[in-house]
């Protein structure tokens, strides 16, 4: 599956959701999405309920814009939470079990 990005503003918050297989080859769509969104937005949500397939590559990339602004990680996919809790990023990132929770809070 094709990596996709959509972006939209929506209670107070960037959303930014991604679908399909995000590694090295595929990141660029959502790491200058990402990119963008930190210098503008002061919270940014990523709905990343719709990941497919996400390397170390992602969770760098997560854990760069993180570090920027106020990511929130909304509705991870199985295989993400996997990587999530397997690295131990879970307890950095700002994981929420939703959209609506995540631009809400």
């Amino acid at each position: 599956m094709a990596a996709a990005v959509l972006q939209c503003e929506w209670a107070a918050a960037w959303i930014i959701v991604a679908w399909g297989e995000f590694d090295a080859a595929s990141m660029e769509p959502l790491a200058e999405a990402l990119k963008v969104a930190s210098t503008k937005y002061s919270k940014v949500v990523l709905d990343a309920s719709q990941l497919t397939f996400a390397d170390s590559t992602l969770l760098h990339l997560l854990l760069q814009v993180h570090s920027r602004t106020a990511l929130r990680l909304a509705e991870p996919a199985p295989q993400l939470q996997r990587l999530l809790r397997l690295t131990g990023a879970d307890s950095v990132l700002d994981v929420r079990k939703s959209v609506e929770d995540a631009a809400a809070s």
